[in-house]
Order: C-alpha cells, then structure tokens, then sequence
C-alpha cells in the first residue's frame, strides 16, 4: 500500500514541492517546526532510513543541506535542524527546519493549523532562494 508521501509524490494529494529530482522530493510539512519545514522524501518507498542504501541516504543528506541553505538564508535562524522521526508516516523522511532555540525540536510545538497563504509564500520564498544558489532545474514550479 502506498503511503501518503507516496501520493503526494504522485500527485494524488496536493503538496508545496521546494525541491524535485530522479531520487527525492521536498516539500513543506503541513504541520511545521517553523517557517519553511520542509521534508525530504526519497521516491522509493523505505520505511527506515536504516534501510536504505548508502547512495540514497547520501543523497538525501545532501539535498537536506541544500535546503538547509536556502532555509538560514530566508529566515536566518542561528540554526537550521533536522531529524528522522519516522514514526508519522512510514515513509522515510527527513525533516529540515529553521531553530531559534531547542524548542524548535520538539513536535509537541508544531502548528496544527497553518495559514495556506503564508505557506504558499514560504514555498514561493525557499524556491528564490534554491534558484538563486543555482539548483534552478531541481526546483519545481509552484
């Protein structure tokens, strides 16, 4: 059964794409740590991230920083997180978040709500800021 990164990586359930490419895809948590969350899914279907090969794993990694990047340029937190929960949804991810303090890593802190509008515009603004570091033919249109 397919999970529900895999239908939003088809398309069958709407998500704010930052970043697309053969092996993973980013797009904005709808419930965010902070401005700009975003997850990092591999298009293979892996449970575990312990799971996965090591080319996949390093991918990811280096996709995560790259959007890590674009995530201190937009908000210019003192740190940029990410973490492997992998409890939420079995479907490998790594979350990618702004972090002002150690707060920012505790789930219990993630909206429930959010405001459509801004996260278009967090997506719209991760976006600028990946095509400006030159990954362009990675990044999806909104």
């Amino acid at each position: 059964m397919s999970s529900v990164f895999t239908k939003i990586i088809n398309g069958d359930i709407p998500g704010r794409f930052v970043w697309s490419d053969d092996q993973c895809v980013g797009f904005l948590s709808i419930n965010p740590l902070g401005p700009g969350h975003t997850l990092v899914v591999p298009r293979e279907e892996v449970d575990e991230w312990l799971d996965a090969s090591p080319e996949l794993n390093e991918h990811i990694a280096g996709v995560a920083r790259l959007i890590g990047r674009a995530i201190r340029d937009v908000w210019t937190p003192p740190r940029v997180g990410t973490m492997i929960a992998g409890f939420e949804v079995p479907h490998m991810h790594v979350h990618v978040f702004p972090a002002w303090d150690m707060t920012a890593f505790d789930f219990a802190n993630a909206a429930a709500d959010t405001d459509a509008t801004e996260q278009d515009a967090h997506a719209e603004s991760l976006r600028a800021a990946l095509k400006g570091h030159g990954h362009g033919e990675f990044v999806p249109e909104s």
